[in-house]
């Protein structure tokens, strides 16, 4: 009996799975077992083992076989198969965690606890997210010799939500509309146009700013920013708070703004009463109960019409016109009531009146001081300092007098557009107090008497009141 044969009578081969590694047994146990490492391989190479034989562990087997009698004893190693890797979506838009809101610090270290909250905002059109492709893995060798495919890398696929769009061939998410990147069940990716706040707006969410709409439910501390492309909706109050809203500012509340803050609004401005409150509308400000020591200011109209509808304090200035329940008290506090400009070429005009003034007490200096000098030049007493002073306030007097008509000018011009008051007009519906100044355009009306149920409007170069229907 040759070798070979007492070999594959007394051995058997045994292979995993994937053919990467192969086992010698016994099949058989024969107590006088014995072969060299070239027989044992020669025996292998029969079996059909090809590749990655391992010959140290030939040697170790031949030295000692009876200690392999009931093991596998491992005697070729193949290479196993890389997998391929999974394709994947990269988000390419920040998604913070809430959980892990930090304060913002700055290049010099300064930290800014009001601003804890950085909105994923994205635009019309922007791209969130990518599709990144799989990656091939690499091929395996069996110990029989052939190849072992590896398992290729899964394709990935958007998960698409609201207001997203994927471009034709799948490889990019882009945004709808302008609003917030969130995630929702299922991993799904969408933009919505407007981000809600369950709570106050304080040192937990800091400032806000988001490029849809902004919905608050709860109150805006004092202090704290809150800025939105469009509009802005409180269901509690807001204290003295910055709000800029490129729509419309609705508070179910009121403002309680302590002289501080402001509120702006690309349109309306609507809530429940202002106190102390700084508001600019660019189109009206609508209030149902009371509007006390405040600013305000509305591109048309400030209505203030419900129960109580009162105006106390402060200053009111609309384009068109304000309408009111009650204006002022019994104790005659200074209620001013501005009508038939916008309050922004009002405050101008007011600006450009000031600056006038300076530049008339300017030019008065510069005048006195050149009358000096040339009095020195007709004496013959001009040092060559004094020469070059002169020159240059005879070019400063020059510009600040052309600077003086380019100002009157403007002024000019705004006083033209206050000319035109045909829809000024203020509407008293109970009761206006003494203490109360109503101006429309260039014109000023005080009231030193309480007066029920009135109207007020320009004609005729005054402004006349007529009963209010």
């Amino acid at each position: 009996m040759t070798q070979q044969t007492v070999l594959e009578q007394c051995l058997s081969i045994v292979l995993s799975d994937d053919k990467s590694t192969a086992y010698l047994e016994f099949s058989k146990q024969e107590e006088s077992f014995a072969c060299t490492p070239d027989e044992l391989e020669k025996y292998l190479a029969s079996q059909g083992i090809k590749y990655g034989v391992l010959r140290e562990a030939l040697l170790v087997f031949v030295s000692h076989p009876e200690m392999y009698v009931k093991d596998r004893y491992k005697i070729a190693e193949g290479i196993k198969p890389v997998p391929g890797t999974d394709g994947f979506i990269k988000v390419l838009v920040g998604m913070d965690d809430s959980n892990e809101r930090r304060p913002l610090e700055a290049e010099d270290g300064k930290v800014d606890y009001k601003e804890v909250t950085r909105l994923n905002n994205v635009r019309t059109g922007q791209i969130i997210a990518e599709r990144i492709p799989p990656v091939d893995g690499m091929v395996g060798r069996a110990v029989t010799g052939e190849e072992i495919p590896f398992r290729p890398g899964r394709e990935a696929r958007f998960k698409v939500g609201k207001n997203v769009v994927v471009n034709p061939d799948g490889s990019a998410m882009y945004a709808a509309l302008d609003g917030l990147v969130t995630k929702t069940d299922g991993n799904k990716l969408n933009v919505f146009p407007v981000y809600e706040i369950n709570g106050d707006v304080d040192y937990n969410t800091g400032n806000i700013d988001f490029v849809g709409t902004v919905v608050i439910r709860g109150n805006v501390l004092t202090g704290f920013k809150v800025k939105a492309a469009g509009d802005i909706r409180v269901v509690g109050g807001v204290e003295g708070a910055e709000l800029e809203a490129g729509g419309s500012v609705e508070i179910t509340g009121g403002i309680i703004g302590y002289n501080k803050g402001l509120i702006q609004a690309g349109h309306n401005v609507k809530c429940t009463f202002i106190q102390e409150g700084n508001v600019d509308a660019a189109e009206n400000v609508l209030v149902s109960q009371s509007i006390m020591h405040s600013t305000i200011r509305a591109g048309q109209a400030v209505i203030c019409e419900g129960t109580k509808g009162l105006i106390v304090g402060g200053s009111i200035q609309a384009g068109e016109n304000v309408s009111a329940r009650v204006v002022g008290n019994t104790m005659s506090t200074v209620t001013s009531i501005e009508v038939g400009v916008l309050p922004k070429l009002r405050n101008e005009l007011s600006d450009l009146r000031k600056e006038v003034r300076e530049q008339m007490d300017a030019l008065d200096k510069t005048k006195k001081a050149l009358t000096l000098l040339d009095q020195l030049a007709a004496a013959g007493q001009l040092s060559p300092d004094k020469m070059s002073m002169r020159i240059k306030l005879s070019a400063t007097q020059k510009s600040a007098l052309r600077l003086s008509e380019e100002t009157k000018t403007r002024i000019f011009e705004i006083e033209k557009v206050l000319e035109d008051t045909s829809r000024a007009r203020v509407d008293i519906h109970k009761m206006i107090y003494g203490g109360s100044r109503i101006v429309i355009g260039r014109y000023t009306k005080f009231i030193k008497d309480p007066i029920s149920r009135i109207s007020f409007y320009y004609h005729d170069g005054d402004i006349t009141m007529v009963p209010f229907v």
